[in-house]
């Protein structure tokens, strides 16, 4: 059910046209998460995203026809760009917010046996199962090899050096990936695996579950239709 109602949320999101609209629904979802409470890492994920959205604010209002509103040299920045970028911001903040506070939590078996309950594809749903489930393994082997480079004497610098250092990185963690993903599908093998997951039963949904898919649904739909007027 989070599931759904996390994808119908974020779909009403990105049909949304105008600013206050989507502030004030970013805003709300603001305040959802904060009293959700999650996790410390799923806020610096959120800052990651926050980044990319940035490149936003520094390209569309100087590539965007419009009215000026300010001049830097040869640039001049467009209201029209800045608006459009803004908005964008504001919808793609609520919607990795959403999907943090709905979905941030749940374990990766959960997630898969709900995608199959949905009817996707059973490679689709397994690929992403077994993505979500081994990438905190490489991230921990990346960081266990970025160790032993700084203990080694490496100092990251602009130079030549430091860019072929950063490929070996990039190289030596592709190779770990690989030899992990081969020993965990001999494991799988081993343990009778032909070609389909054994994925958990999903509980029935309780009524406070249908309560908030309706209410989610609800302000999603709500807040589209407001838009619209």
């Amino acid at each position: 059910m989070r599931l759904v109602a996390a994808l119908i949320a974020v779909a009403a999101i990105s049909l949304l046209h105008t600013l206050p609209v989507a502030m004030a629904v970013f805003s709300l979802t603001a305040i959802i998460a904060v009293l959700h409470r999650p996790d410390r890492r799923l806020w610096r994920r959120l800052l990651h995203v926050e980044a990319f959205i940035l490149l936003l604010f520094v390209t569309l209002p100087f590539t965007m026809a419009g009215p000026t509103v300010a001049t830097f040299g040869p640039l001049h920045v467009s209201s029209t760009g800045l608006w459009r970028a803004t908005l964008i911001a504001f919808k793609v903040s609520t919607s990795v917010l959403i999907l943090l506070v709905f979905l941030g939590g749940m374990e990766p078996e959960r997630l898969g046996s709900t995608l199959r309950a949905l009817h996707v594809p059973e490679r689709l749903s397994r690929l992403f199962v077994m993505t979500a489930r081994y990438v905190a393994l490489i991230r921990d082997e990346a960081r266990r090899l970025t160790e032993t480079m700084r203990a080694r004497g490496f100092r990251p610098r602009s130079n030549r050096h430091t860019w072929r250092s950063y490929g070996h990185l990039l190289g030596m963690i592709l190779v770990r990936a690989l030899e992990r993903a081969e020993r965990v599908e001999e494991a799988m093998l081993c343990r009778g695996y032909a070609g389909h997951y054994p994925y958990s039963p999903l509980p029935a949904p309780r009524h406070r579950d249908w309560a908030a898919f309706v209410l989610v649904s609800g302000a999603a739909i709500l807040a589209l239709t407001v838009d619209r007027l």
